[in-house]
C-alpha cells in the first residue's frame, strides 16, 4: 500500500554492480518512475550503451510515495494518447519482467456537486467518446450502487470511465528498470551526479561521485570520476530544477507537501472504484481493504526553498494535520465511514509542480544534448510510461513522434527560473488540479513580472489582464464602474458583451489593441538573407521594406513556427513571433543556423512596443497624428516603412491578424507613451476603442486565421493547414520542400475546416467533438463567439483522403457541446471576407 513503502520497499529483482563507465550513449540522471521509463524505451530501440545514474535507490524520491491512480482522459489528444499508453505498458509489464505492477483497472467515477462542474464533466465525457475512451454518465442512484458507502444527496451528476485505475507506482518503475536490464540498460544505484560538463553549447559529459562511510563528502571509499556523453536527460524531479541550474537550463518547478492518509483495514469495504470529488479537492482509493483520502487543496504549501536535502531518501515531510483538516471534515461528510475507521498512516510528501500543470520534455533550448522529462504535477505514474516513450522517439529518430508542444521544455521562459516566483505560483497550480477548469481562466498568483510599457495607460483605461508567457496582456477593458474582474462560467462570461464591443468596433470602425508582448527576434549578417531563405518556406529575401508571412517547416512539411519576415536592410530582418513561443523559435533557428553562416540571432522583444490599429477608420485615424500618406499606393499590403506619428517615430508594417484594413506600429519603448496619447487624441473623432485580446481571438476565427499551438503545429502538415499560399513556388530549396513537393503529388489527408454553429447561443472554446455525418472525426482545435457572425466559431482537423474539397463540404456536420450535438457550417474559405477585400481596403 502506498504509504507503506519506506518499510516494505522491495528490493529491485537484480542490481547492477561496480563503477560506472568511461563513457555511454546517454546517461540518464534520476531513477523515479520516469528515469526508468526513458531507459527502458530507449533500451527497447536498441540503445544498449545507455546508463541510468541514481544518487540513492531507486524510486527513493517522490516515486515511492505516489498514489498510484491511473486516469487516461487528458486535455488533449496527443496527452491521452500517452496516458492510455502507460496503461496498456503497465499491463504487460509484469508478464514481460516478471515484476508485478499493480495494474488495476476498477474504473473511475468523477462527481459534480455543482452544475458548473456538470458541465465541465459533460464536456470531458465528449472528449473521451472522441478519443476512443468508453465512459458515461450516470446519476447519483448508479453512484451509489458502484460505490455504497457513499453520500449522494447533493451529487448533480457523475462521469464513470470502466478503463481507469491504479497502479503500485514502486513497482512499476522496478517493473521498467528490469525490461531496460534485459535490453542491455545499465543502472547503478548510489551514484551522484556533480556535474553536467558542455563545451561549444553542447553536452560533453558528467561527472560523478559515490560516497563512502565517512560523512560530509567522499568518504573513506569514496570515488569520483567522469562519464564522456553527448546525451543527458534529467530526470531528477524535484531536484530537477537545482540539476538544471548548474548547468545553465532553465527548468521551473518546485516541490510542494501533498498530503493524504491511510485507513487500518475497513471490514466489508470491497473493491471500488477510484474515485475523485473535485469540488471536495478529494480523492479515494481503495486497496487491499485499506482507503487512501488525498487532497489537492486550493493554497498548497510549497517546500524546499533552500533546495531538496541531498541525503533525502524515503523520507517524509512533518504532519500538519491542522492544513489537512477542512478537506478531512468534508471527506468524512462525502464518506462517514471514515469517522469510524482507524488511521495507519498520515503522509505528508513532497511532490514537483510547475508554473502552468504540465510537465517537461524535450532538450533544452540552450544547450544540445540536454533533455528533461520532470515536472509531473502528481500525475507522474500515469505520465511517465508514455512520456518515456516519446521522450526515446525523439531521441532516437531527431523529432518528436507527434506535436508534444504543451509539455515541450521550449515553453520555459528564462524569468521562471526565479525561485520566489515559483514557491508563489505552485502554491495555486497545485489547487488547480482540482478547481474548476474554466474557459480563459488566468492564473491569480505571481502576476506582473512582464509587463508592456503601456500597461499603467492600459490599467488606466478599464484594461483587465491576462496572462501568457508571464506576460501582462490586456484581454478586455471594462466600462466605468464595471468590477475589472472575471466571473468565470462555461456560459457567457462578465465580459463577454464588452468584448462584443470591441469586436463590433473593429470590424465597424476602430480599434487599438496592444501587442507588445509579440516575439521580436532580429537576425542580420552577411548570410541572414540565404540563412532565412534556407529556414522559411515563403520567399523572404525580397527588398528592404517588404513583410512576408510564412512558415518554418520541418523535413516532415509540419509546422515549426509562424511568423512575418520583415526585411529591414540588405543584412537584417525582424522576424515576429508569438509570445508564448518566443523560446521555441529562437532554438530552432540557433540550431538551423550551419557554423559556416554568418548571421546574428537577438531577442529584441522588450526593445520595441507594438500598437496595432486596425479597422476600416484606421487611415483616418493615422492621417490625424501623422503627416505620411497611408494610400493603397503609397503604402500597400505587406510592407512597412518609417513614419512620424505625434512627435515622434515609429516603424508602421501593413499587415493584419484581424481581417481589416490595419497598421501594426513597432515604436521604441521609450517613446511608446506618447505614441499611444497621438493615436488616442486622433481616435476620439472616429469612435477609436481600445481592445483586449478576447475581441482579437474572435476575430481572428471569424476570418480563419490559424493559430500556432492550437490550430497548427509541427505535425501539421502546411498544405493540410491550408497555408500553400505561403509557401513559394519559386524557391529551389527550404527546409521540407520535398515533404511538400510529396504531399502535392500524394494528395492531402486531412483538412482544417472552419466551422459556425446554427445555433446563436451555444458557445465553443476547444476540444469540443467534430461529427460528420453523425461519426465523430476529429476536435475542435479553437473556438470564440463570432460577434459580427452571430454564432460561435471554430476550427478542427477533418481526414479527407483521397477526397475533393467539394465531397468534404458536402457533408453534414455537428460540434458536440457538453453532449448535446449543434448544427454546423463547414467551410474550407473564411466565413467573413473569404476574398480578403478588407485588408486590402
Amino acid at each position: 500500500m502506498t504509504g507503506d513503502r519506506a518499510a516494505e520497499r522491495e528490493p529491485a529483482a537484480e542490481r547492477d554492480g561496480g563503477a560506472p563507465p568511461r563513457q555511454a550513449r546517454a546517461v540518464i540522471i534520476g531513477g523515479g518512475v520516469s528515469g526508468c521509463s526513458v531507459a527502458y524505451h530507449l533500451a527497447q530501440l536498441g540503445w544498449t550503451d545507455v546508463l541510468l545514474l541514481e544518487r540513492r535507490q531507486l524510486t527513493c524520491g517522490t516515486t515511492w510515495h505516489a498514489a498510484g491512480l491511473v486516469g487516461q482522459l487528458r486535455g488533449s489528444r496527443n496527452m491521452t494518447r500517452l496516458a492510455k499508453y502507460s496503461v496498456e505498458l503497465y499491463g504487460r509489464l509484469e508478464a514481460e519482467t516478471g515484476v508485478a505492477t499493480g495494474l488495476r483497472q476498477n474504473g473511475s467515477i468523477s462527481l459534480a456537486l455543482t452544475a458548473a462542474r456538470a458541465e465541465e464533466l459533460r464536456r470531458s465525457l465528449a472528449l473521451a467518446r472522441a478519443f476512443d475512451i468508453e465512459g458515461g454518465e450516470i446519476g447519483a442512484a448508479e453512484v451509489k450502487r458502484l460505490y455504497p458507502h457513499l453520500m449522494t444527496d447533493d451529487v448533480v451528476t457523475a462521469v464513470h470511465l470502466p478503463g481507469d485505475g491504479q497502479c503500485d507506482p514502486a513497482n512499476v518503475a522496478m517493473a521498467l528498470a528490469s525490461g531496460a536490464r534485459r535490453k542491455g540498460a545499465r543502472i547503478l544505484e548510489g551514484v551522484r551526479v556533480t556535474g553536467v560538463e558542455q563545451a561549444g553549447g553542447r553536452v560533453t559529459g558528467v561527472s560523478w561521485q559515490r560516497d563512502g562511510e565517512g560523512e560530509g563528502g567522499v568518504g573513506e571509499g569514496g570515488e569520483r570520476g567522469r562519464i564522456a556523453t553527448d546525451i543527458v536527460i534529467n530526470c531528477a524531479g524535484m531536484w530537477a530544477r537545482a540539476l538544471g541550474a548548474a548547468a545553465g537550463v532553465t527548468i521551473p518547478l518546485h516541490a510542494c507537501e501533498h498530503f493524504y492518509l491511510v485507513t487500518e483495514p475497513i471490514a466489508g469495504l470491497g473493491r471500488l472504484p477510484v474515485l475523485r470529488v473535485p469540488d471536495e479537492c478529494a480523492y479515494y482509493k481503495e486497496d487491499s481493504g485499506k482507503l487512501m483520502f488525498g487532497a489537492f487543496e486550493p493554497k498548497a504549501k510549497p517546500w524546499g526553498m533552500a533546495g531538496i536535502p541531498e541525503d533525502f531518501c524515503f523520507d517524509q515531510l512533518p504532519e500538519d494535520f491542522e492544513h489537512f483538516e477542512p478537506i478531512l471534515e468534508q471527506g468524512v461528510r462525502r464518506m462517514p465511514l471514515l469517522a469510524s475507521a482507524g488511521i495507519h498512516t498520515f503522509f505528508n510528501g513532497p511532490e514537483s509542480f510547475t508554473p502552468d500543470d504540465r510537465y517537461y520534455l524535450g532538450e533544452a533550448p540552450a544547450l544540445r544534448g540536454y533533455w528533461v522529462a520532470a515536472g509531473y504535477n502528481s500525475v507522474g505514474i500515469v505520465s511517465s510510461g508514455g512520456a518515456g516513450y516519446a521522450l526515446a522517439q525523439w531521441l532516437d529518430s531527431g523529432s518528436p513522434p507527434f506535436d508534444l508542444w504543451e509539455v515541450d521544455i521550449r515553453r520555459a521562459q528564462p524569468f521562471q527560473a526565479n525561485r520566489a516566483y515559483l514557491k508563489e505560483r505552485v502554491a495555486e497550480s497545485l489547487g488547480l488540479l482540482y478547481a474548476d477548469h474554466f474557459p480563459y481562466r488566468q492564473p491569480a498568483t505571481a502576476r506582473g513580472v512582464r509587463r508592456s510599457p503601456l500597461h499603467q495607460q492600459l490599467e488606466a483605461r478599464g484594461a483587465v489582464f491576462g496572462e501568457t508567457a508571464g506576460w501582462e496582456r490586456a484581454n478586455w477593458f471594462a466600462e466605468p464602474g464595471q468590477e475589472r474582474a472575471y466571473r468565470y462560467s462555461w456560459q457567457r462570461q462578465n465580459w463577454f458583451n464588452n468584448a462584443r464591443r470591441e469586436h463590433l468596433a473593429v470590424r465597424r470602425g476602430v480599434g487599438l489593441f496592444d501587442l507588445s508582448s509579440f516575439g521580436k527576434i532580429r537576425v542580420e549578417g552577411r548570410d541572414a538573407a540565404a540563412f532565412l531563405e534556407r529556414l522559411c518556406a515563403n520567399r523572404v529575401a525580397r527588398e528592404p521594406g517588404r513583410v512576408v508571412y510564412t512558415q518554418m517547416l520541418n523535413e516532415r512539411g509540419g509546422i515549426e513556427s509562424d511568423l512575418t519576415v520583415s526585411r529591414l536592410s540588405e543584412t537584417a530582418f525582424l522576424l515576429v513571433v508569438p509570445a508564448a513561443t518566443l523560446q521555441r523559435d529562437l532554438a530552432w533557428l540557433r540550431r538551423g543556423l550551419g557554423p559556416e553562416e554568418a548571421a546574428v540571432i537577438t531577442d529584441v522583444t522588450a526593445g520595441e512596443a507594438v500598437l496595432a490599429l486596425m479597422g476600416p477608420q484606421a487611415r483616418a485615424v493615422l492621417a490625424g497624428c501623422s503627416p505620411n500618406d497611408f494610400s493603397n499606393e503609397a503604402h500597400p499590403f505587406g510592407t512597412w516603412r518609417e513614419i512620424e506619428i505625434g512627435w515622434g517615430l515609429a516603424r508602421a508594417h501593413r499587415v493584419s491578424y484581424v481581417g481589416e484594413l490595419g497598421w501594426e506600429l513597432y515604436v521604441s519603448a521609450e517613446q511608446a507613451a506618447h505614441v499611444f496619447e497621438a493615436l488616442e487624441a486622433a481616435g476620439q473623432a472616429h469612435g477609436l476603442a481600445l481592445c483586449g485580446l478576447h475581441a482579437l481571438d474572435s476575430c481572428r476565427l471569424e476570418k480563419g486565421f490559424r493559430h500556432f499551438g492550437h490550430d497548427v503545429s509541427d505535425e501539421d502538415h502546411v498544405l493540410e493547414a491550408g497555408l500553400g499560399f505561403a509557401v513559394s513556388s519559386e524557391k529551389d530549396a527550404f527546409v521540407g520542400r520535398e515533404a511538400v513537393l510529396r504531399k502535392r503529388e500524394a494528395g492531402l489527408e486531412r483538412r482544417l475546416v472552419q466551422f459556425r454553429l446554427s445555433d446563436p447561443e451555444p458557445l465553443l472554446y476547444h476540444n469540443e467533438p467534430i461529427l460528420r455525418d453523425g461519426r465523430t472525426v476529429g476536435i475542435l482545435t479553437s473556438g470564440a463567439y463570432g460577434h459580427f457572425l452571430g454564432a460561435a466559431v471554430g476550427m478542427g482537423w477533418v481526414p479527407c483522403k483521397g477526397e475533393s474539397a467539394e465531397a468534404l463540404l458536402a457533408s453534414t456536420y455537428e460540434i458536440d457541446v457538453a453532449g448535446r450535438r449543434v448544427a454546423a457550417e463547414a467551410s474550407l474559405k473564411p466565413f467573413y471576407d473569404p476574398g480578403g477585400a478588407r485588408l486590402r481596403g
